[in-house]
């Protein structure tokens, strides 16, 4: 009988670590989808800002329709983009790149990089970059924990049994993340050469004049 009660009681014990296990797994997809969001409401962002950007530079630079095109094209396809986060990142490249494109003109266009409305466009994009790395960063730290519980044993055997697959990365270019958000420097200040100076010695002081005669 006591044999009986102690099959019983390991059983229980492996049915509450089983369902701490599943309710686990389902808490961090939970996590990662809200993590995710996070991301895509920052692309989402950063969607809407690039209209105006580009009418804004449009105004000072119109020959430059090629670039502009690229620019609308590359937004599209970023925007359309409703598949994996592998997928969605694939879209960011080209987007990213193009985006790159058009601020390298505005570096030909001082009067532009002064223009109120651009300041305050770029401000906004360069803050939304920043909050949409660090969105990035937390969802991918979500997304590695969880996919090595499913690695792991023995949560692997809960993740077989009820279909807990690994989920993917978000992750951009190599080349584009180590170059950061497209950024313009706008303190306009002129490089100063360095120039060598030579030690010279010093110019001689001109003489003392003599004091004038004391009169008598």
């Amino acid at each position: 009988m006591t044999v009986v009660w102690i099959v019983i009681g390991v059983l229980v014990l492996f049915a509450i670590l089983g369902i701490v296990s599943y309710n686990r797994f389902v808490s961090q997809k939970q996590l990662i989808r809200d993590s995710w969001a996070n991301i895509d409401t920052e692309l989402r962002r950063r969607y809407d800002l690039i209209p105006n950007l580009v009418e804004t530079v449009r105004g000072y630079a119109s020959h430059e329709r090629a670039v502009f095109e690229n620019v609308t094209r590359a937004r599209a396809a970023a925007a359309s983009a409703t598949g994996s986060p592998a997928e969605q990142a694939a879209a960011e490249g080209p987007f990213v790149a193009a985006l790159r494109q058009l601020f390298a003109v505005v570096e030909n266009y001082p009067d532009l990089k002064a223009n109120q409305n651009f300041l305050a466009l770029q401000q906004e994009l360069s803050n939304t970059e920043d909050r949409l790395q660090t969105s990035r960063r937390f969802y991918n730290a979500n997304v590695r924990n969880y996919n090595e519980r499913v690695q792991q044993f023995p949560s692997m055997i809960i993740a077989r049994m009820f279909g807990f697959e690994q989920e993917e990365f978000f992750e951009v270019d190599d080349a584009l993340r180590e170059a950061g958000p497209p950024r313009v420097d706008f303190t306009g200040a002129a490089p100063t050469a360095n120039v060598e100076q030579t030690s010279q010695p010093p110019a001689p002081s001109a003489p003392t004049p003599p004091p004038p005669p004391e009169s008598s």
